[in-house]
């Protein structure tokens, strides 16, 4: 979860009334793929293939990310409205492992909006939250929803995975033993890591609600 940032968004309403919805961005990549071809301007049968792969990983995480009652009891105590800004490309197969299990955690709070746009589509934006000086993604940058100024930004990794990544390419792994490596962590983890590190995060994003306002135990 390494970040540079700017101190503010830059993000602004037109950023967001272009952007998706997480339906759409999936309805995109399967329109895409069903004319062999992927997001951004590079659509060759390698990255084609990538995203393939990808569509079938979003299709796991969807089902196999569940989050748990403390997890849900901390969404909905989320008191202020934010949206939810992500980076993101069809081809990026750690936006494939990410990507879901951060909208699920964003819609257990009916006061969080989900938006993504895609990285090549937006230069400027994407290098003003570079990771380690690189367009890395997914990245995920959170707004007030009414202001618009940046409360707190994750990615494109949850921790163990890109100490993982930072070892291997210190390492110089090969491409295809690294690959190997990532999406296995990523398959044993089952979002596991990601959800333990929103706990702390939503804590200090959002502000919830006392605990002596919370309505009784639900059944």
């Amino acid at each position: 979860m390494i970040t540079e940032t700017m101190s503010n968004s830059i993000i602004t309403r037109d950023h967001l009334a272009k952007a998706m919805t997480y339906t759409q961005y999936r309805e995109l990549i399967d329109t895409l793929l069903a004319n062999n071809k992927t997001t951004g301007s590079n659509h060759s049968e390698a990255m084609v293939e990538y995203t393939r792969m990808n569509a079938q990983r979003m299709r796991r995480v969807e089902k196999t990310t569940v989050l748990d009652n403390e997890l849900v009891d901390l969404m909905l105590s989320v008191q202020n409205k934010m949206t939810w800004v992500i980076l993101t490309e069809a081809w990026c197969g750690d936006a494939a492992q990410s990507v879901p299990a951060l909208v699920k955690i964003a819609e257990a709070s009916p006061l969080i909006d989900v938006k993504l746009l895609l990285r090549d589509e937006n230069p400027a934006l994407m290098d003003a939250y570079l990771t380690n000086g690189g367009r890395s993604i997914p990245k995920l940058i959170v707004l007030d929803a009414d202001t618009l100024e940046e409360i707190g930004t994750w990615g494109p990794r949850p921790e163990p995975a890109q100490q993982l990544f930072l070892d291997m390419k210190a390492k110089d792994v090969p491409y295809k033993e690294f690959v190997e490596q990532l999406h296995g962590w990523y398959g044993k983890d089952r979002s596991k890591t990601l959800l333990q590190e929103f706990k702390q995060l939503i804590r200090s994003w959002a502000r919830l609600q006392s605990p002596e306002e919370q309505p009784m135990e639900r059944l």
